[in-house]
């Protein structure tokens, strides 16, 4: 089995997106050396995302660029399952698999679709929820020289919440970019 990997690229703010669910900062994002892009991608067959994300990316889909209109600039191809309590209102999408569940069900659907291959986690709120029931086998962080001010967090807890987490791997040629693989420390 795979791992579950929770993966984004921040702003130096915080945010993984900005007001309206904007991607239109990425651009601003540290280029990765040829290949590391493809290579991330082929390690993961099944991305769970967020309905929110979804229909942003379905509303501003002719003002994205290549490289934020599909998951790793387009180098991906697998299973996207969109987290949703109302999947009837977006069934008719062939690219997806909506589903009404939980995120210990979702997870565990995701695994069985993915076998050996890794399961990404792209929804801050779904990833916050697997991290809150230990769910996360990795975090994958990337950071753009750009401030948001507003937006999505990464990880937003009212009265907050402590994890800790463990450097695994520095990306070679994504130093700019703090391109880091982090795992959790458990108690």
């Amino acid at each position: 089995m795979g791992k579950v990997a929770w993966g984004f690229t921040c702003s130096i703010d915080g945010f993984i997106a900005g007001p309206g669910h904007d991607m239109s900062w990425l651009a601003d994002a540290e280029p990765l050396d040829n290949g590391t892009t493809e290579q991330m991608a082929g390690e993961v067959a099944v991305i769970i995302s967020g309905r929110d994300g979804y229909d942003a990316a379905k509303a501003q889909r002719n003002q994205r660029d290549q490289m934020t209109a599909e998951a790793y600039g387009g180098a991906w191809s697998g299973t996207e399952i969109i987290l949703t309590h109302r999947p009837e209102e977006i069934a008719d999408d062939p690219t997806i698999i909506a589903i009404d569940c939980d995120v210990v069900e979702a997870v565990r659907r995701a695994q069985e679709i993915a076998g050996d291959k890794d399961v990404q986690i792209i929804s801050a709120d779904i990833a916050r929820q697997a991290l809150e029931l230990d769910l996360i086998d990795e975090l994958q962080v990337f950071v753009a020289p750009v401030f948001l001010g507003d937006g999505t967090r990464i990880f937003d807890v009212p009265g907050g919440r402590r994890y800790d987490w463990e450097l695994v791997r520095i990306y070679e040629g994504a130093e700019r970019s703090f391109g880091r693989t982090y795992r959790p420390k458990r108690r």
